[in-house]
């Protein structure tokens, strides 16, 4: 069904709305998929806070104008199934990652991460990438390691004169 202009501007405006706050970007070649496999892959992308569209090329290239997405603007070709990270940056790419390995017909061409574009074989280096709770942990794990460490050094000399009251004491029992 083709959209009239007034359904295009909604399809634009909605589009530069989400890709004015996303985090990434991961256009993916769909074709080949049927209406259950996208349905679930909408489904699994509602719950991970990732925003799916199915959008004319063009209308998407006018979409990123201004944004950080701008520079995919020239290598968007073909039909091409767009996902937005919304709240954690590698959640895009761990959703196309992990459901393409179950349908090979799901192909990333295209991730897109502080305005650069990178080929879709990026898909697997932003899926590494740790979700908020996991930074945040690494981060009070690093904070917290120099604190050990301290204690560490300021208890030692306590131990070990209480290992040479030990032995001294050990020596003249026998």
């Amino acid at each position: 069904m083709a959209l009239n202009l007034a359904q295009k501007k909604e399809v634009v405006a909605e589009l530069a709305n989400v890709a004015a706050t996303a985090h990434s970007l991961v256009a993916s070649e769909y074709v080949g998929l049927t209406v259950e496999q996208l349905t679930s892959l909408r489904k699994k992308a509602r719950q991970d806070g990732v925003f799916i569209r199915v959008a004319k090329n063009t209308l998407v290239s006018r979409a990123v104008e201004g944004t950080d997405y701008a520079c995919v603007k020239d290598t968007l070709t073909g039909p091409l199934l767009y996902a937005f990270s919304k709240e954690d940056p590698g959640a895009a790419g761990r959703l196309i990652k992990e459901f393409a390995k179950a349908n090979d017909k799901l192909k990333p061409m295209l991730v897109a991460v502080g305005g650069k574009a990178y080929p879709g074989t990026h898909v697997d280096v932003l899926a590494s990438l740790p979700t908020r709770e996991q930074a945040l942990t690494m981060l009070v794990s690093l904070l917290a390691q120099p604190a050990t460490m301290l204690v560490r050094v300021l208890a030692e000399p306590a131990t070990q004169v209480a290992r040479v009251i030990n032995q001294v004491g050990q020596k003249q029992a026998a």
